[in-house]
C-alpha cells in the first residue's frame, strides 16, 4: 500500500472509532444494540473502495482485539469476539469490502450526482446490510441459540436505522467524489 493509501485507511479506522463514541441504543429484546460504528463501514467501502475499506475495518477489529475500548459503549477485548454480536464485526469486513466493490463498479466520474448517489445507496445497502446482516444474524442465532427465525426478526428492527445510514453514506460518497475522488480507478 502507498503513503497516501496507508493515510486514509488509518483515517477511516479512526472515523468509525470516533463513531463508537455515540452511546449505544439497546433495543432490550435483542442482544446486539444499535450503534453508529456500521455507518463508518459503509463510509468506508463508498469512500475508499474494497480493499482500503476492508483494512480499514480490519484495523478497528485488531485494536479491539488488543483490548482496547474502540467499540461503542466502550468495549473491547478479545472476549467480544466470543459474544453474541461477534458476528456483525465479523461481517463489518466483508460489508466494507462488499460496499467498496460496488461502489468501484457502480459509479464513475462520467455519471451525473443523482445516477452517482443512487448507486452509492445500493452498493451501501448492500454491502452495509444484506451482508452485514448475513454474518450477524448466522451468527447470532448459532450462539445465542436464538434460531434463525427469531434473530432474524428480531433484526429487523434495525433495517430502518441502518437505510439512513446507507443514505448518509450516500450523499458523503457522491460528496467526496464530486469533490476529491477517492475511489479507485478501474482499469
Amino acid at each position: 500500500m502507498s503513503t497516501r493509501d496507508l493515510v486514509l485507511t488509518a483515517l477511516f479506522a479512526a472515523i468509525i472509532v470516533a463513531l463508537g463514541l455515540l452511546p449505544p441504543i439497546s433495543l432490550g429484546f435483542i442482544p446486539v444494540p444499535i450503534t453508529a460504528q456500521s455507518l463508518g463501514v459503509m463510509m468506508a467501502g463508498v469512500v475508499l473502495g474494497a480493499r482500503r475499506g476492508a483494512v480499514a475495518v480490519l484495523i478497528v477489529l485488531l485494536l479491539v482485539a488488543i483490548g482496547l475500548p474502540v467499540l461503542s459503549g466502550g468495549r473491547g477485548g478479545l472476549a467480544i469476539f466470543a459474544s453474541p454480536t461477534a458476528g456483525f464485526l465479523v461481517g463489518w469486513i466483508f460489508g466494507a469490502f462488499v460496499t467498496g466493490y460496488l461502489s468501484e463498479r457502480l459509479v464513475n466520474q462520467g455519471q451525473s450526482g443523482l445516477v452517482q448517489t443512487v448507486s452509492f445507496f445500493l452498493a451501501a445497502m448492500v454491502g452495509g446490510v444484506v451482508v452485514l446482516y448475513a454474518f450477524g444474524i448466522a451468527y447470532l442465532a448459532t450462539v445465542a441459540g436464538l434460531g434463525f427465525t427469531k434473530a432474524f426478526v428480531g433484526s429487523m428492527a434495525f433495517i430502518p436505522g441502518d437505510v439512513v445510514k446507507a443514505f448518509v453514506a450516500a450523499l458523503l460518497g457522491r460528496a467526496v467524489m464530486a469533490g476529491y475522488p477517492l475511489l479507485p480507478a478501474r482499469a
